[in-house]
């Protein structure tokens, strides 16, 4: 959707729209698919710049990272930006933010805006880093595959990598002893 800011200047501009977003224009691995994105907000003159509020509501499937499953998830966000014309070109690829320039949105001066880059970037926050299927998910099992979710597999449980040995060794010394540290004092 492209606005151009002159003409918000003396009167707001209203949208309520729904656009369809395809999973791999956000890049993500684990987003799976996502229904169309309803979202309605406006755009108003507040001096410097123009104030961009909007309400996102969509579903999105994401593939769980343990056991994965897809998960779907429903989505309500709010969007708050300070547009702000007159870009300059950019400084490097690699920039640090500090604390007062999160909200804003430099802009081209006396241009079209294309709010669907603001549109999917909020998607893109809006993907879980981990999604899980369930908090206390189990994963799979790494012999067999089998979503250990729906059950034990039957696989024998196989030796330990040697590189944790000693880890067990302690382990098991730790719940073999009652009350008594390694050095035999309570």
């Amino acid at each position: 959707m492209q606005v151009r800011l002159e003409q918000v200047r003396d009167r707001p501009f209203h949208w309520d729209e729904t656009e369809t977003v395809g999973a791999d224009e956000i890049g993500h691995p684990d987003l799976v698919a996502l229904s169309p994105v309803h979202w309605r907000g406006e755009i108003r003159f507040a001096d410097p710049g123009y104030l961009l509020t909007a309400d996102i509501s969509y579903r999105q499937t994401l593939s769980c990272q343990r056991c994965l499953e897809p998960v779907e998830q429903p989505v309500e966000d709010q969007l708050t930006l300070l547009l702000v014309p007159g870009a300059q070109a950019p400084r490097s690829d690699e920039h640090v933010l500090e604390e007062e320039e999160l909200g804003v949105v430099e802009v081209p001066e006396d241009e079209e805006v294309d709010l669907r880059p603001l549109l999917i970037e909020q998607i893109q926050l809006d993907v879980p880093m981990k999604p899980l299927c369930r908090p206390d998910c189990k994963g799979i099992c790494p012999s067999c595959g089998r979503n250990l979710n729906d059950g034990p597999c039957g696989c024998e449980q196989q030796e330990i990598d040697p590189r944790w040995k000693a880890l067990e060794a302690l382990r098991k010394n730790e719940n073999t002893e009652t009350g008594t540290t390694k050095t035999g004092k309570t």
